[in-house]
């Protein structure tokens, strides 16, 4: 159940909901089955089979985000559509013209939307008050706005972003032409070079070792990291952004081990996913936060 990625916004000091609070906003958005003629619908699912819709253990909150769209190929309506005006071109001797065109294809679209097939996609949200972070579990920043969106209509929230005393891209790139990882990280060996002129200029690097000269002659020509595959603590695995949004997240052996052996049933296996994934991805984030230089209003005792 860990996240795999980190969209990473901070929640102002002192942001306080009671479970019970956060249930009876999140009920008025539930999720529920679309109806026949509905493209895609969204809405708070339980981040446990079976469980509420807010999960909460040590004071952390987990939420998930569910959509659903049906799949209506464009081809397909396009096809039948075709089909359709040529029936109409018999019947009336002309061919349709575009507004004639555009109600078929409209009415195609409603005829073939019941029987198109619908494809869920969940995102977690984790909520940890006690150290200001929202953290959104999705890829790309599109799929976070939807999240977002729906967040802030639901609860009374204000989602701040992360404000860095240096850019990513220039702190990744001297930690990669120095060959120095800050403290508590290891450079691991994937990474990506882009140019400061041409951003489709790029180099990428595999599984490839990056403290060769080749890598430093990149940076000297010019190009910036930025995206850096690290480890924390030999405990976690990811990969930092130049827009400090962490990808590829993976607890490592030492952690796996760390599991509550005293954990039964799936409840309880559950609650300490949660409590060990929260606690280590807090720790990892206040010390990434530092290596990267600290925050320019960091006041998390405020």
């Amino acid at each position: 159940m860990w996240f795999k990625n980190l969209q990473l916004h901070r929640i102002p000091a002192g942001w306080s909901m009671s479970v019970a609070q956060m249930e009876e906003a999140l009920e008025k958005h539930a999720f529920r089955e679309g109806g026949s003629l509905e493209m895609q619908v969204q809405g708070w699912a339980p981040p446990r089979e079976g469980g509420e819709l807010v999960h909460s253990v040590n004071r952390q909150f987990l939420l998930a985000y569910r959509a659903e769209k049906k799949l209506l190929p464009t081809t397909v309506v396009n096809q039948v559509t075709r089909a359709k005006a040529l029936e109409l071109e018999e019947q009336q001797g002309f061919k349709p013209g575009r507004k004639q065109m555009r109600e078929l294809k409209e009415q195609v679209t409603d005829e073939l939307l019941p029987r198109a097939f619908g494809i869920r996609r969940d995102t977690r949200v984790w909520i940890d008050p006690v150290n200001r972070w929202l953290v959104i579990d999705a890829a790309s920043p599109a799929k976070a706005d939807e999240v977002r969106s729906l967040l802030l209509k639901t609860l009374d929230i204000i989602l701040e972003n992360v404000e860095l005393n240096e850019a990513p891209v220039a702190v990744m790139t001297s930690w990669l032409a120095g060959n120095d990882a800050p403290a508590g990280f290891t450079v691991d060996q994937d990474v990506e070079l882009r140019s400061n002129t041409d951003e489709k200029a790029a180099v990428r690097y595999v599984a490839h070792p990056l403290d060769g000269a080749d890598v430093r002659q990149h940076i000297e020509a010019g190009k910036r990291c930025t995206k850096l595959a690290m480890t924390w603590n030999d405990r976690i695995s990811f990969v930092l952004t130049d827009a400090f949004i962490i990808k590829r997240v993976t607890p490592l052996d030492i952690i796996k081990d760390a599991a509550d052996p005293t954990a039964e049933g799936e409840a309880e296996k559950f609650d300490a996913d949660v409590a060990l994934m929260t606690g280590e991805l807090a720790r990892m984030l206040d010390d990434l936060v530092e290596a990267v230089g600290g925050e320019r209003q960091m006041d998390k005792a405020a």
